[in-house]
Order: C-alpha cells, then structure tokens, then sequence
C-alpha cells in the first residue's frame, strides 16, 4: 500500500514538473531611456544608486558586453521590435518612424497565445488611433503609451485615445499600468508579453526629494562645469550646472530602478517570477550632459563603446537557476530571434540581423559567432530632398506632449521615405563592424585629411585608445569589405525589397 501511494506522489509530482517545464515563459521587456552600461552601482559606477539591477545582476544573466544596435532611441527601438538593423526600414534617426510592413516580436508572440502589451516611450511612429505604425498596428493588444519620451505626471495615450494625464513618479506609473495589465492576462489564462520601455533618465531631469536627497553632494563636486541640456520651466535649451543635472539624473535612474523592483515583488507575490524571463537593457549610451567620462570613449550619438554599450540584463530562474556573467557580444537586434526560439516561432522570412541567443542561456555560447554593426545613416541630404512619404504625414503627427520644445511644438512628429535609386553616397555616415576582439571604425572627413578609419583591438583596449589601422592593415581591409557588403544588403532592404508585392 505505502508502495502504491508513493507511486502515486511521485506521479504527481512528475506531471507537475513536466507541466511546469512545458509551460511557456511569461516575458517582460525593460529598456531604460539614455542609460548607459556604466550608470549601473554594479558595473562600478561611483555615485549612482541602482540596488535592484544589482540584485538582478548578482542572481540573473549579466551581459558583460551587451549593445544598443545604434547610439540613439528610434532605431534601436526598431531593432528592438524587428530583430533588423534600423536603416532597413528607414528608422535612420529620432523621430524616423517604423514601417508599417516590418513584422515585429509582438506580431509574432501573438501567434504563439500571447497577450502583448506596451507601456511607456514607443518612438517608432504616433501612437494615436489610426497610424499605422502604433502599438497596436506593431501586434500589441493594448498599450499606455507615449510618442516620446516623458517626465512626472507623464501624459499617455490608452489605446489610441487623446493623450490624458496620469499623476506619479513616470517610470512607477507605466510599471503600474504593466502590472495591471499582467494581471488581465493571467485572468484569461494566456502567458503574457510586456514591455516596458522608460522614459528615464532622458533629460530634462527631474525627481521626487527622497530621490534627489541620495545625492545631495553632488553639486559641490560637479559644479565646476556647464552642461547644455532642456529647461523644464520654458522646454528651450539652457546650460545648468553639471552637479546640479547629475542629481537630478541619478535621482530618475534609481527611481526607475525602485519601479523595476515592485514588478519583481508582483511577480513573487503572484507566484510568476520562475517562469517569467525578465530583461533590462537601455537603448543607447549615456547622454553627453551626464556622461563623467569613463570608462568608456564616447557618448550618445557616437559608435565609439560609450555611445552604444548599455547595462544587459535577464533574471529567469527556470531557465537561469544560478548567477551568471557572459562576454558574449549581444545586441538588441538578438531579442526577436532569441524569443522565435523560446516560443517555437519561425523567424520571419527577411534579413534579420540578430541572432538566437539560447545558447548562451544555457551556457553554450562563449564567442559571438557573426560580428556586431552599426551604423549612423547621413540624412541631411534627405531632408532637402523631395522623397515621396512612406507614410501619410498627418497620420505620423504625435500627439502626446512633453516637456522639450522642437520648432515651438511640445509634440513629436515623425517621418519616412520612399528611397531613391541607391548611390555610393547611401554609404555614408558614422560606422563600424565588431567581428571577435577587433573593431573598425569609419567617420568621412568632415574638413581636409580624409577619412578617419581606426582598429582598435577591445580585448587589450576596451577605452579604444590605440588605432591600430597602421600596424595590422590586413585585420582593417578585411572588416571593411565586410562592413561594406553588410551595407549592401541593408541598403537592399532600404528600397522595400524585403516586403511582399
């Protein structure tokens, strides 16, 4: 008899386990606005308080050597959505919109029984009611959401709808609206698909006393120099003391760091967090007016390590038991194809310029088997030009105000071409390729002397001090055609020959 019951406990159990295991993940994806990878208390930084990323970091996957697919917010979040570079669909810059053509993660999780939903910035088109290329035309069920980015008592648009105001601390209001929404999804039994992209720490700063309170010292280590930045009082520009702005940005980073934790305590209370894989990440490097430095060269904007480096993060106990770091390369552009993998979803049939980063959840991976690239597309020449809209522009007119001013508006708007037949000037623009230990990077001349073309080997030189273009001319001519035939088939897809007639 105790034979037979026991039999019958461990069957339980098995078929308890094998259920669990068959379960699919529930995802929720962060992104942090401007939050460069050395704004992180673990990464070392010197001031800044982020006690929560440092619990993930200490007791997740920590990515060592994680990248924004470009050093600013629109295109790395079409890299995000499509797995793609951005110049494949037009998104070269901010305020470049998506095309209504790309296929997205959330187009995909969707097949696969998800309930999606996004929260926060979207910055890839308007995210009012009618435009092609909102949260809801991109495969997501609902969303609380902004065309750019946002400050205290953010103003969002529900599905669609006139923006309203929502009072709070920003990065806890859209964490609020997450978990209201994880619970909607629980309650009609489908897994769910979140994300979450911040509108921190993007300037201009603010933040509530008992944040701004942690780096009260600030100022007078800092005050000595000036920053051009966005006034909150007349949303024009204005050059503020540099101790002042710290405090104020470090003050929104740990406040977005709090708001991260209470989605994990709602996880643990609901009894989700083993089987929810939970990733942080920001969508470029930090900005110039917060940057101090180091360790890294170059900032926002730049294709130099400090412009494109950003904190990677994923907390999965299921599929992540023990605490990890990896110096595994990887980018944004890997998310669409890591979770195709994890939901058994086939990649859509397209360059995609990601890769599966499976292996390396289960530490499989040690080198990033293709290179990484980026590139800063030249749009000047655009602008003056007459190209036909990809996009009716009233449909692209945002809606959703902010604080910083653009030509007197308080609103975003966006835009994409057609493009015209392709030339060598489509080449241009800031670039470089990553492939192992060696990255080479191009900048045209902006006056007599040529083009500056520079290798640095980022395994001795992470800090990309030392051009090594003279010494080892092999190594630089092979990533150049290499950086060059990548070109070749982004700009392929550039003219719309990727999506079906």
């Amino acid at each position: 008899m105790l034979r037979i019951l026991l039999g019958c406990v461990l069957a339980v159990l098995l078929n308890t386990h094998f259920a669990a295991a068959a379960a699919p993940p529930n995802i929720v994806l962060m992104m942090g606005d401007d939050h460069g990878w050395e704004e992180t208390g673990y990464n070392g930084h010197p001031h800044v308080k982020t006690p929560v990323l440092d619990q993930i970091a200490a007791t997740g996957l920590r990515f060592d050597r994680f990248y924004a697919a470009h050093p600013s917010c629109s295109p790395t979040r079409a890299s995000f959505l499509t797995g793609r570079h951005p110049n494949r669909c037009g998104t070269f810059a901010p305020g470049w919109s998506l095309r209504p053509e790309e296929i997205s993660v959330a187009h995909l999780l969707r097949k696969a029984g998800y309930r999606c939903g996004h929260f926060g910035k979207w910055h890839v088109g308007a995210v009012k009611a009618g435009s092609p290329t909102n949260p809801g035309a991109m495969g997501f069920d609902e969303w609380v959401s902004h065309d750019n980015f946002f400050e205290l008592n953010p103003s969002l648009s529900r599905n669609g709808a006139p923006p309203e105001v929502i009072r709070g601390e920003s990065s806890a209001v859209v964490i609020h609206e997450a978990v209201q929404f994880i619970d909607r999804a629980r309650q009609a039994n489908q897994p769910f698909f979140v994300i979450v992209w911040f509108g921190s720490p993007h300037e201009p700063y603010s933040g509530l006393p008992q944040d701004l309170a942690l780096y009260d010292d600030l100022p007078a280590k800092y005050n000595d120099k000036q920053v051009g930045l966005t006034s909150n009082e007349t949303g024009g520009p204005t050059k503020r003391p540099k101790g002042d702005v710290l405090r104020e940005r470090y003050a929104e980073i740990t406040a977005m760091d709090r708001a991260i934790g209470q989605l994990r305590e709602h996880l643990v209370d609901q009894k989700l967090r083993d089987n929810t894989l939970l990733f942080y990440c920001g969508d470029n490097g930090t900005s110039a007016d917060g940057a101090l430095g180091f360790p890294h060269r170059g900032v926002k904007a730049e294709v130099y390590e400090g412009g494109i480096l950003v904190p990677g993060l994923i907390e999965w106990p299921a599929r992540v038991p023990q605490p990890r770091m990896t110096t595994v390369r990887a980018t944004t552009s890997d998310l669409l194809p890591t979770l195709c993998a994890l939901t058994q979803q086939p990649l859509p049939d397209r360059p995609i310029d990601g890769i599966d980063l499976t292996p390396v959840l289960d530490n499989q991976m040690s080198e990033r088997p293709q290179p990484l690239y980026f590139w800063c597309y030249e749009t000047e020449r655009l602008r003056s030009s007459r190209l036909r809209p990809w996009i009716d522009p009233q449909l692209q007119e945002g809606t959703t105000p902010l604080v910083k001013k653009m030509g007197g508006k308080a609103t975003r708007d966006f835009t994409n071409f057609h493009h015209p037949a392709i030339t060598d000037a489509d080449y241009l623009g800031p670039r470089a390729i990553i492939a192992g230990q060696y990255k080479y990077v191009v900048h045209e001349a902006k006056k007599r002397g040529g083009d500056k073309r520079e290798l640095f080997n980022l395994a001795d030189d992470p800090a990309e001090k030392t051009n090594l273009v003279e010494r080892q001319p092999d190594v630089a001519a092979k990533l150049q055609q290499q950086l060059r035939d990548w070109q070749q088939s982004v700009l392929n897809s550039l003219t719309g020959a990727d999506y079906p007639r």
